[in-house]
């Protein structure tokens, strides 16, 4: 009450007019097409799922694609370096999440369990909507959706605006980051182009109050897009690309803790280009026809060397990926929907290390079986029914993988994975701003070939390859609650997660490598996770709207009766926001309790405090003012100076820093 009382004062000194006619539409009433591979209001969708828009992005200056995502209704990111960050979704995170962008899988057949840096390489100045689908996504986009699914969204150029463009700079404190880019864009009637460069510098990130400048942590990148739509009879083609590299990424806690002279990602690069024709027909079985072609190839350099060592070793993985997408939207009748489709995706694993020495360098085994390829097939349907107050929503996925792994030592194995997985949600509306569901939904992760295949040091283990594996499951349960109005809007869920054959990494006893203790992947284990969360945003005038969001998560790994390892602990954000004519300021408080349920695994890792991770509160204000063609953004980050660490982390988090942003457009 104490809270209401002070947004209602608020309110009446504030003394706006009742809303207006733009401002009428429910709050959090965007269109998403993550769950369902089609549009929907989030009031429709029998799931819980959060948006970040260009608005929010635009106003934070967050410094990559996984900080955007920081302060996301139950969205976590670990950082292990300056230059990662990784999404934990309802517990999980690395392989056990999908990554999406523009509706195309960046998950390839050598991503890691556990976190890792990919979400990194998407431009973060060229998105303009990020999705976060909590606990599902398996029947709609296939393997590694065990807990949730990230769909980004890049913006595109707008027809009929001429010629235009900008040119945008970042400067910070301490510094922490400097920023040049440069866009430009055409738009006619039937075509429209847009393409942008963006080079950065990131030096060594300085933590709070008691860790002052953190050396050896900052790094470069560049990234570049080019996107063109052309308007054809009763279609639409879009021909993109996108191109990233960083550089030097060092990683910190391995040369902070693990007498490493040089430990880093020499090269982290990523380019996607691809083909997306649309067409809509009269016939209602064919509503509308997406057909995607892609080709992405990601690249890695490794580099370390120990200070005892005269040795460097690079280590050179290269994943070729090409993939074909078609979704069909058919609308049976008035109260029957369906959104149907096939995807086929080739991997390709190019993979070698060399030591370089003195001597002439030595070429041996890369990381991965070099020349081995994964290949998947599948086929599946989303329905959604509608019976008076009520809505029925189905879908069904049938997918088979193929991974040929060609070990030196084994030779040339094939195997081959199936997985059907189904979900089902039942939704009554008894207004049509409110939404109660249930929802169940299988989900599965097949073994990849950095389950199988991985021959070397990973974090602080030296693994060894595996043949026997078997696909991971998730059944998944929530019940949620949905109101949305022009004043406010409030969406709550609890959950529950069955995980079965989790693919884990087994200590092979009494054996050691170059000084680590050796392991091998088994499908060993069995856990579970629930929780709850809730997201509230609401409008007190046309100027001033508040909002909090709140993630609890309580995992178990049912196999070692003991906490999963890096269960996240309870999370959120609270603020407002102020906005009059072309000014806005957002202050906000995010937190974190402590996390003391340690996992033996958590206990061993370097990164974490074998009593746990410390709580913490951070103050950020955000603000920006646009005068003519020119806008001005400001982000004061961690007013209180506190130290603090992300759970799980391998770097503390920014201390007291401000970054400025300016856009000029012509």
């Amino acid at each position: 009450m104490k809270l209401l009382f002070i947004l209602q004062l608020s309110a009446s000194l504030f003394g706006s007019e009742p809303d207006s006619a733009k401002n009428q539409k429910n709050l959090l009433s965007e269109v998403v097409v993550t769950a369902l591979r089609s549009e929907s209001e989030i009031i429709s969708i029998p799931s819980t799922i959060s948006v970040v828009n260009s608005d929010h992005i635009n106003a934070r200056l967050a410094r990559s694609t996984p900080e955007i995502l920081m302060g996301t209704a139950g969205v976590f990111v670990q950082k292990t370096n300056h230059g990662g960050g990784s999404p934990f979704v309802r517990g999980l995170t690395g392989n056990q999440i999908l990554l999406l962008i523009d509706g195309i899988r960046l998950n390839n057949s050598t991503f890691r369990y556990g976190p890792n840096q990919y979400l990194n390489t998407i431009d973060p100045f060229s998105i303009s909507r990020i999705e976060v689908l909590k606990s599902e996504g398996s029947v709609a986009y296939g393997s590694d959706a065990l807990g949730g699914t990230i769909q980004v969204f890049t913006q595109n150029p707008v027809f009929d605006s001429g010629f235009h463009g900008n040119v945008t700079g970042r400067i910070g404190t301490q510094n922490i980051e400097q920023t040049g880019r440069a866009e430009l864009s055409y738009g006619a009637k039937n075509v429209a182009i847009m393409a942008d460069f963006t080079k950065r510098k990131f030096g060594d990130l300085p933590g709070g109050r008691n860790t002052g400048v953190q050396k050896n942590s900052g790094y470069g990148e560049q990234m570049g897009n080019f996107k063109s739509v052309f308007k054809l009879k009763n279609a639409e083609l879009t021909l993109a690309h996108q191109y990233f590299e960083a550089n030097d990424i060092p990683v910190y806690h391995k040369i902070l803790l693990e007498d490493f002279r040089i430990n880093q990602f020499a090269v982290q690069q990523r380019n996607l280009s691809y083909a997306k024709y649309s067409i809509k027909t009269q016939n209602p079985f064919f509503e509308q026809i997406n057909s995607t072609i892609s080709w992405q190839k990601s690249k890695e350099t490794r580099e370390s060397q120990k200070n005892t060592s005269q040795s460097l070793t690079e280590e050179n993985d290269q994943i070729d990926t090409k993939g074909l997408n078609i979704n069909i939207k058919s609308t049976f009748s008035n109260h029957w929907n369906a959104s149907s489709g096939v995807e086929i995706y080739h991997d390709l694993v190019q993979s070698d290390k060399i030591i370089r020495s003195s001597d002439s360098p030595i070429e041996s085994r890369g990381l991965y079986p070099d020349g081995s390829s994964a290949t998947s097939y599948a086929i599946y349907s989303l329905h959604t029914y509608l019976i008076n107050k009520w809505r029925v929503t189905a879908g069904y996925r049938f997918n088979s993988i193929v991974l040929n792994v060609k070990d030196e030592t084994l030779g040339i194995s094939e195997l081959r994975f199936k997985s059907a997985v189904p979900s089902l949600a039942i939704s009554y509306f008894p207004t049509t701003n409110l939404q109660l569901y249930s929802r169940y939904s299988r989900g599965f992760r097949a073994p990849n070939i950095d389950d199988m295949g991985t021959l070397g040091i990973v974090d602080f283990r030296y693994e060894i390859p595996a043949y026997n594996l078997k696909p991971e499951h998730a059944d998944n349960f929530e019940l949620g609650y949905k109101y949305h109005s022009e004043h406010i809007a409030f969406t709550s869920s609890i959950f529950y997660n069955k995980l079965s054959n989790l693919i884990t990494r087994v200590k092979v006893e009494n054996q050691e490598i170059d000084g680590y203790p050796v392991y091998i992947k088994e499908n060993v284990e069995s856990a579970s996770i629930k929780g709850f969360e809730f997201e509230v945003e609401g409008k007190i005038n046309n100027s001033l709207k508040y909002f909090a969001n709140l993630a609890y998560t309580y995992a178990q790994n049912l196999s070692k009766n003991e906490p999963l390892r890096r269960t996240p602990p309870t999370f959120g954000r609270i603020g407002i926001e102020f906005s009059k004519s072309n000014f806005l300021v957002r202050p906000e408080l995010q937190f974190a309790a402590a996390q003391k349920r340690l996992a033996a695994g958590d206990i061993s890792d370097n990164r974490i405090d074998p009593n746990g991770t410390a709580a913490w509160q951070i103050l950020n204000i955000f603000s920006s003012y646009t005068w003519k063609s020119i806008s001005l953004n400001l982000a004061l980050q961690n007013l209180g100076n506190a130290d603090y660490r992300l759970h799980g982390s391998g770097i503390n988090g920014v201390g007291r820093s401000a970054i400025l942003g300016i856009k000029v457009s012509f």
